[in-house]
């Protein structure tokens, strides 16, 4: 027998790529240091690369066959937010990734959706943990109240090993915490690195589609909130779901960036709680139950995540500073789009923003990337600039272009019915939009003022 020939690659640990020898810095990528030394045996193939179903041969249908046989049956997990998030409830055989923050509540909000989706369906569950004993499992368990034999525990990150744990107790939904802890003994490479990471999903992804399985996997993030791991990571699972929050603020935001089986860009909302998390029925009135009756610099947004429409408060401040550059930051909301939002109002309100610190805030650790919200921001610098309170109860929207003109907002209507189910009365809107308002939108004590430029956004 020929023996199997190794040599030394060195791998990229944020892109994957390979070179024959060592560099700095990443030239596909432009990472540092990122460059890790693998051992490759060449020859060795892995089984795990690419799926079929077992004792089936390969069939060739028409589409139409396939979408009259095929029907899509889901799981719910009877928690709302994740079933929204999800896109209706998990679907057999789908292949999971969650990331997010160390300590923001992964393990804890899979946990409980272990319990939640066992109990409902008497199904079976297997949790098996890398970075946790079994006791140590069995202790947050017992403090969120999960309590169920079809809840199976185990402690191990040897994959060999995890996949005769799957043969044996064959569970309907499997969850894995975290993928960067597991490892092939044939691979040479350490736990986390690309390889390992590469062939362990590979692995666990042949195991969902050919036994019809759902598996999620927690996955880390690296200090700039990206998914940990080769890209093609997220290429290669069905849906790719953020849980993101800030330490400072209970709410927790289960977002979904890639889904197969939904909507993209779901919202999910959590309140970290002693119990564990608890979901937020109406975000929108929790956001806002803090918010002073005569608000100065403060100003309402509905936005748009996924199909759920949602209120949010935007703040702005402004102070005097003697600096030679004004400091401009921004929280929740694009930086780049603040410089541009302020030049437009010093152009053409002739507003001094040149010479202050301005402060943007959306409140509740929210994440706001749609243009919609420009009038809103620029409602709130100019209150609290020109020291005039805004409507308690007014939403303003809007895109905000160079010239200073007002741009129409999509969605108008599902926006509206969320801010007039709130109370809202008073809303500031473009004028492009005026046209395709529906007539039941049209109500007694409801004013609407239809805006063309930033000069018509008069607070007087």
């Amino acid at each position: 027998m020929s023996k199997l020939k190794s040599k030394s690659l060195f791998v990229c640990q944020s892109c994957g790529s390979q070179r024959p020898k060592w560099e700095g810095r990443c030239t596909d990528c432009g990472s540092w240091n990122s460059l890790v030394e693998e051992v490759v045996e060449s020859g060795s193939s892995s089984g795990s690369r690419g799926w079929m179903k077992e004792s089936s041969a390969t069939q060739i249908l028409s589409l139409d066959q396939v979408v009259t046989e095929t029907q899509l049956h889901r799981w719910t997990t009877s928690i709302k937010e994740m079933d929204r998030v999800l896109g209706g409830g998990v679907v057999p055989g789908s292949f999971v990734l969650v990331g997010g923050d160390p300590g923001i509540g992964k393990s804890t909000l899979l946990l409980q959706m272990a319990g939640s989706f066992a109990t409902t369906h008497q199904r079976s569950v297997l949790y098996i943990s890398g970075e946790e004993s079994v006791s140590q499992t069995a202790l947050r368990a017992q403090r969120l109240g999960v309590r169920s034999t079809f809840v199976k525990v185990a402690c191990e990150s040897n994959l060999e090993i995890i996949d005769g744990l799957i043969r044996d107790h064959k569970p309907d939904l499997l969850i894995v915490d975290s993928i960067q802890t597991l490892f092939l003994p044939e691979l040479s490479s350490a736990p986390g690195s690309v390889s390992q990471v590469r062939e362990s999903a590979a692995h666990l992804m042949s195991i969902a589609k050919s036994n019809d399985t759902a598996i999620f996997l927690v996955g880390h993030v690296t200090k700039e909130g990206n998914l940990a791991g080769p890209k093609v990571l997220e290429h290669m699972v069905d849906t790719v779901l953020s849980f993101e929050g800030e330490r400072g603020h209970p709410f927790r935001l289960l977002r979904s960036i890639k889904n197969r089986f939904g909507a993209t860009h779901e919202l999910g909302v959590f309140e970290m709680r002693e119990a564990g998390l608890m979901e937020v029925v109406n975000p929108s009135e929790l956001f806002l139950q803090e918010r002073g009756e005569q608000p100065m610099g403060s100003s309402i947004f509905a936005t748009i995540e996924g199909s759920r429409p949602l209120l949010c408060e935007i703040q702005a401040l402004t102070t005097s500073t003697h600096l030679a550059m004004p400091r401009r930051t921004s929280v929740g909301f694009d930086l780049q789009r603040v410089h541009l939002l302020s030049a437009v109002l010093e152009k053409h309100l002739k507003l001094k923003l040149s010479s202050c610190d301005l402060f943007v805030n959306v409140v509740g650790g929210l994440k706001i990337s749609e243009p919609a919200a420009d009038l809103a921001v620029c409602a709130a610098i100019i209150s609290t600039q020109t020291n005039k309170t805004l409507g308690p109860r007014s939403i303003f929207m809007g895109e905000v272009g160079l010239t200073g003109e007002i741009r129409g907002v999509s969605q108008i209507e599902q926006r509206l019915r969320e801010s007039l189910k709130l109370g809202f009365n008073e809303f500031v809107l473009p004028e492009s939009n005026h046209k395709h308002l529906e007539p039941s939108l049209e109500r007694e004590r409801v004013k609407y003022r239809w805006v063309k430029h930033v000069r018509d956004l008069n607070l007087g």
